[in-house]
Order: C-alpha cells, then sequence, then structure tokens
C-alpha cells in the first residue's frame, strides 16, 4: 500500500501520507504504526504503541466479561402420568432455579402408547407455567422432537429481581463476617487455673477471693435408698 490515512498519537488526523514517510514518523516518535481498518481506501493506521494498547484492550474485555452475567440452563424431566406429590416436587425445583436467575428446561418424556397423546404433555407444560404465578416466561415453546418434548422457560423481572437480592445479601453477608481472633495454642500461654494461681492474680489485681467452706457431699442415689442402723444395733447377729 503506497499511502494511507495517518493519526496521530494523540488522535489527531494526519492526512493521508505515505506509507515510508508514516513509517519514518512512527520511528521518530517511537512508536509503532498500526493498520487498524484495512478495509478503507487509502488503509487507516495509527501511530501508538503497541504493548501499551494492547494491555488497555486486554483490560477492557476483561472488565467486560467481569460483568456478564453467567446464565445458567437446568433441566427438569417429567412424566405425563406425573404423581401430584413428585409434580409439587418438581415445580419446587423449577422455582427455586428461577429465582437463582436460572434459566429452564422442562422436558416431558413419553413412553410405548405414550407418544399417541402429545397434548397432555403440552397440557402438563403450560400449567407448570401458570403454576408459576409469574416467575417464569416462555423463551422457547413445546417442541416435540422424537420421545420427549421440552420447552424452555426464563426468569421474568420478579425472578431476577429475586436473584439479584439474593446476590447482593450475600456479598452483604461476606463483608459482614469478621476474622476469628486467634487462639495462641503455645504451652506457655495456656491460662493457669491453679487456685494459687488464681488467687495471685487477683491479689495483685486487688481483688479479694474469699474460699468457699467445704460442703459435705450429698449421698448418691445408691446410698439414699439404703436405710440408717440404730444406735446400739449391730449387722451381725
Amino acid at each position: 500500500m503506497p499511502k494511507v490515512r495517518l493519526i496521530g498519537a494523540d488522535g489527531e488526523q494526519v492526512g493521508i501520507v505515505n506509507t515510508d514517510d508514516a513509517r519514518q514518523m512512527a520511528r521518530e516518535a517511537d512508536l509503532d504504526l498500526v493498520e487498524v481498518a484495512a478495509g478503507a481506501k487509502p488503509p487507516v493506521a495509527r501511530l501508538l504503541d503497541y504493548s501499551k494498547y494492547k494491555y488497555e484492550q486486554d483490560q477492557k474485555a476483561k472488565a467486560a466479561r467481569k460483568h456478564q452475567t453467567q446464565v445458567n440452563v437446568r433441566e427438569i424431566k417429567l412424566r405425563p402420568k406425573i404423581a401430584v406429590h413428585d409434580y409439587n416436587t418438581k415445580k419446587g425445583h423449577v422455582t427455586r432455579f428461577l429465582k437463582h436467575g436460572d434459566k429452564v428446561k422442562v422436558t416431558i418424556m413419553f413412553r410405548g402408547r405414550e407418544q399417541a397423546h402429545p397434548e397432555r404433555g403440552r397440557d402438563l407444560l403450560y400449567r407448570l407455567f401458570e403454576d408459576l404465578e409469574g416467575l417464569a416466561t416462555i423463551e422457547s415453546k413445546p417442541l416435540q422432537e422424537g420421545r420427549n418434548m421440552s420447552m424452555l422457560l426464563g426468569p421474568s423481572k420478579e425472578a431476577a429481581k429475586l436473584a439479584e437480592e439474593a446476590k447482593k445479601g450475600d456479598k452483604g453477608d461476606k463483608k459482614d463476617e469478621e476474622p476469628a481472633a486467634p487462639v495462641n495454642t503455645h504451652p506457655q500461654a495456656v491460662a493457669n487455673t491453679h487456685p494459687q494461681a488464681v488467687a495471685a492474680d487477683a491479689e495483685s489485681e486487688g481483688v479479694t477471693i474469699e474460699e468457699e467452706s467445704p460442703e459435705s457431699e450429698e449421698p448418691t442415689l445408691a446410698e439414699a435408698d439404703t436405710p440408717a442402723e440404730e444406735p446400739g444395733t449391730s449387722s451381725e447377729d
């Protein structure tokens, strides 16, 4: 390419110059001549520090990935003749996934003669959607593929709001947690609980400790059940 449209290091438009002149300007400024729009006529080139430019682009891409929300797709499988208890359990799983911000693929599995009545599976899928009470939106309507019929549900605005609040709550709990104070387990650091040592520590701090008078030990259960002997009697005949 004999000529390029040159952009300066500060973003100013230099104009159309010979490629050799652009290279010379890059060498004099201790910069790189980088082609940024090869499809233009003439091609567009820019004077810049390519290492710094590459680093900034990587940082921007990293920041963009950091703010992206990762969406997981869960799958729940049902049978057309599912029991009420099992249905409620599966519905609870779907509810929990949606409140967590995940999408849910609900699959109806047909067997044998059940394949002759696909409407039963379709009705079950729509019933599940209605029973979720506004937590879900249908992203993909029921579609039958072989012996299975699937429908993709996504979290509604209400479910997405609940998921966001749950995430904020988790972050707040982590911030409120304080690390436990380190425990010194060195033998010399173990508290001395000997009575004389405790008294000495208390005396040094101006605290008076009164010693408790020893009390007679209470009899055990077996001793309490044994009758006392009368005076002047002996157990020996």
